[in-house]
């Protein structure tokens, strides 16, 4: 994203997205359409990409692989957190069932 500036309205949404989906979580029965704090991410997501894809375009200097790599780069790390913390939760809890399944 070292082509955008910072915009703070979309800090905003973010924030509404990140507690939408939270409130969603730890209250199911009180916070109705926690799916909504999804859609904003996606719309969000979406106008970032674009944004950066218009002003590659606008330079001329726009290439489908560079761009690929640059947000593989950038994700990479993320994904790997997301799939640690996902391995380690799952490997948490089939731990604890097969302590609770062996008492």
């Amino acid at each position: 994203m070292k082509y955008l500036i910072y915009r703070p309205d979309i800090d905003g949404l973010r924030a509404i997205a990140v507690l939408s989906v939270i409130g969603f979580h730890i209250f199911p029965n009180n916070v109705v359409g926690g799916f909504v704090g999804v859609d904003i991410f996606f719309v969000i997501s979406g106008f970032l990409i674009s944004a950066i894809i218009f002003k590659h375009l606008d330079k001329d200097d726009f290439s489908f692989f560079n761009f690929i790599q640059e947000e593989l780069f950038v994700y990479s790390r993320h994904y790997l957190l997301f799939f640690f913390r996902a391995l380690c939760s799952d490997g948490l809890y089939y731990f604890r069932m097969n302590i609770r399944s062996s008492e």
